[in-house]
């Protein structure tokens, strides 16, 4: 998958003995001390950050190798970030790092990006929390983004290192309030600076408007109204102000249970087949509330559960899928494995690190989601069926799914504009609980999963199968996965539209003269300078071709017999095969509905599950979803792809794959130096400068004005040191490999015998 010895982790490993050589003798550190300060880094601030402590004289280790060394400076924390400013700048920062943020630099860990912070006494690592008694000569800190930083606080001061190390501890481990986050100091001191990027016109879904702009896009608006019932938050704090339901659906149903057991519209399929998410009511002991719930669902189900789609699915991910649990689980393993101290660390443990992958489970969880979302696209394309998800809060896996089958089903999510409409729509106004799954405010350990960065690495599982059909890289994914760690954009920092209008003052209930305004992460700019946006940028993605007038009209009309469903009395199998004729994908015949409606004689076991145990039985059997499953998976996968139509993901084991460039870019041991996909990337651009520069001199010669063309980035052309891991590490350092893993070494017993079977080992170089 990643190639033989490549990588390697740490889990289930004892940290190895320090073998730090120190360079500078400390008496020289002391006395040359004025001298360093003249030479002190300036710590760049941004608006409302304040610098709570620090401490002089930190040597700052380069993981490289069992020999370590580093670079003295400082080390601040304010309330914003961890910073280290380092004497010698150029030992630090690599000139040919183009790839840089504005934000955060090299040497920058925000507040919220602190995972685990760990102190070295007396060769012994430990983990760090609450008040010490004794403080460490050495301060590991993990981080969420996976990076991996080490300070020695040996020649520090006593008082600032208990100050800096008793600082970080409380200021990123302590349980915080809402409004002492660093998001709203910032917010009030930039409240005349913040200014909107002119040219993102990502739909944000806070307005009535962007509703029914995406019912008209997806044609749902025939069955489905976008409705305001909910503005204010009066009806229900979970739901966003504006939402969309059934048309024959009454408002007041909605007021009255407030929001719970109510089927939001999320999309709407070309054939008219939709996809719905549904909370489940609350459980009330009360006869005569039960009545009504029982009266309120079964009319619900009538409305969805009509002609033409004789079947309702309904799929219940809280008792028949993944769970929290087993996401928190996994991603706590997987993650150790790229937390590497150093390269001693990385070697011992590479020789088991494929049994250490597959014992994570991660890479199955990934397989899972996909695997289902890919069943429910086939009930919408080849079944016609309308699909309702259910979760206890439709917040968490509701998101996930919804998001992953609208990606595979419209090729406008892969465009990036597109990709950023649907996680405000699903993820920011579906009221994911961003707070608590970061853990933004360290109040609860358990409520942390990473269901969002599930997502992203679901999503660069089909990006990485079928790049030309993504207007985005997966260098936008990584980017975007460290975005929800930095506290100046409000996208991934509260659990539901409602609690960020309520604390940013536009509740019309807050005491300050004027609302807060804040950042939206979809602002790049903010971030990255234009040369480096256009990393984020697919060149290779595929455009979809304009039709003529002529092939406009031909189309038009086919749109208006399928808007007509044909006549009433057309059988549901006929209507699938004129669709498969007209759209030429790889549909499954349809069977005929049974005779007993959805909601006859199982009305009572279905709401007595959604009211207790929550649905569990689906109206078709597994064996026969199973097969219609692979026939219809098998089916798409023997046709040539088309990257502006359905587009489902290879789900067999070796094809789901390690992100590598999130997970292993600060990693020196794991690059390839000079090759992997950046390596064909590389040529592939080439060659396509090579086209548009010909294809420039045709156009000069017919004096026509050349239409504009994607433009390659230069940034990965120019620079001669490139890594797989490129454009987060280029060639900045490496250590050597043994001839043999230093886990293999113990095995083969002493010097003596080794030499005797020199002969038998290759030494393999540098990876």
């Amino acid at each position: 998958m990643l190639g033989k010895g490549v990588v390697g982790g740490g889990g289930g490993t004892k940290a190895p003995k320090p073998s730090f050589v120190s360079y500078v003798r400390p008496e020289e550190i002391h006395t040359n001390e004025k001298e360093v300060t003249e030479k002190e880094v300036t710590l760049h601030l941004l608006p409302g950050e304040q610098v709570l402590c620090e401490a002089s004289t930190v040597l700052k280790y380069v993981q490289e190798d069992s020999s370590q060394h580093g670079v003295y400076g400082r080390l601040v924390c304010t309330d914003f970030k961890i910073a280290f400013l380092g004497d010698d700048e150029s030992a630090l920062d690599n000139d040919e790092t183009q790839f840089k943020n504005k934000v955060i630099g090299e040497n920058d860990i925000t507040l919220h990006c602190v995972d685990q912070i760990y102190g070295v006494f007396d060769e012994k690592k430990k983990t760090l929390f609450g008040q010490l008694k004794k403080y460490p000569e050495k301060l590991i800190i993990h981080c969420k983004d996976l990076r991996v930083f080490q300070f020695c606080l040996r020649y520090t001061k006593e008082e600032e290192v208990k100050r800096i190390v008793s600082g970080i501890i409380h200021h990123t481990q302590a349980p915080k309030l809402l409004k002492r986050l660093f998001l709203f100091s910032y917010a009030t001191a930039a409240q005349n600076n913040i200014v909107t990027d002119p040219k993102n016109h990502t739909v944000m879904f806070d307005t009535l408007k962007d509703w029914c702009w995406e019912l008209e896009r997806t044609k749902g608006n025939m069955k489905y109204k976008a409705v305001s019932v909910n503005e204010g938050y009066e009806v229900c704090e979970r739901l966003p102000a504006y939402f969309v339901i059934p048309t024959p659906l009454p408002e007041e149903n909605v007021q009255h249970f407030q929001g719970h057991g109510i089927p939001i519209w999320c999309w709407s399929c070309h054939n008219g087949s939709a996809l719905l998410k549904m909370s489940a009511l609350p459980k009330e002991q009360d006869d005569g509330i039960l009545q009504i719930q029982k009266s309120f669902l079964d009319r619900i189900y009538k409305t969805i559960h009509r002609p033409p789609y004789e079947i309702v699915k309904t799929e219940d991910l809280s008792s028949n899928f993944l769970s929290l649990q087993e996401i928190q689980t996994a991603y706590a393993k997987f993650k150790q494995l790229f937390l590497i101290d150093n390269s001693t660390e990385f070697w011992d443990t590479d020789i088991k690190w494929f049994s250490l992958l597959e014992s994570s489970s991660w890479l199955d969880i990934i397989r899972r989601c996909l695997k289902k979302a890919i069943e429910i696209t086939e009930c919408m394309e080849a079944q016609n069926m309308n699909v309702l998800l259910l979760e206890e809060n439709a917040s968490d896996l509701c998101c996930l799914i919804s998001s992953l089958v609208q990606l595979m089903m419209d090729p406008h999510c892969r465009t990036r504009i597109g990709f950023q409409s649907l996680i405000q729509k699903e993820w920011v106004m579906g009221g994911h609980c961003f707070l608590d799954r970061c853990n933004h405010l360290r109040q609860n350990d358990k409520e942390e999963v990473p269901v969002f960065l599930l997502f992203l690495d679901c999503v660069w599982q089909l990006v990485h199968q079928h790049p030309p059909a993504f207007e985005f890289t997966e260098t936008y994914l990584t980017v975007l996965s460290d975005s929800l760690y930095i506290p100046i954009f409000s996208t991934f920092f509260f659990n539901s539209p409602h609690q960020k209008d309520t604390n940013m003052g536009r509740d019309g209930q807050e005491t300050q003269s004027k609302p807060l305004n804040l950042l939206t992460v979809w602002d790049w700019s903010v971030q990255f300078e234009p040369k480096a946006q256009t990393l984020l940028k697919n060149p290779l993605y595929v455009e979809k071709p304009k039709l003529d007038k002529g092939q406009r009209k031909g189309m038009r009309f086919k749109l208006c017999l399928q808007a007509q469903n044909f006549s009433p009395t057309e059988s549901t199998k006929e209507r699938a095969v004129m669709h498969q004729r007209q759209l030429s994908l790889p549909l499954t015949q349809s069977k005929s509905s049974p005779k007993r409606g959805f909601f006859r004689e199982e009305t009572d076991h279905l709401i007595k599950n959604l009211l207790g145990k929550r649905i569990s039985k689906l109206i078709n059997s597994s064996d026969e979803l199973q097969d219609n499953f692979r026939e219809f998976y098998d089916s798409w996968h023997s046709k040539p792809t088309d990257y502006h139509g359905l587009l489902l993901p290879h789900i067999e084991g070796p094809e789901i794959k390690v992100w590598a460039q999130r997970y292993l870019r600060w990693i020196p041991e794991a690059q390839i130096l000079g090759g992997g996909r950046v390596a064909t990337m590389s040529k592939l651009l080439e060659m396509m400068e090579e086209v548009q520069s010909l294809q420039e001199k045709i156009d000069e010669r017919h004096y026509s004005q050349q239409a504009p063309q994607a433009e390659a980035p230069r940034l990965l052309r120019n620079s001669a040191r490139l890594s797989s891991l490129f454009p987060f590490a280029l060639l900045q350092r490496h250590s050597s490999k043994p001839v043999l893993p230093t886990s293999g070494w113990k095995a083969l017993g002493d010097e003596g015998d080794l030499a005797k079977q020199e002969d038998e080992f290759v030494d393999l170089g540098d990876i």
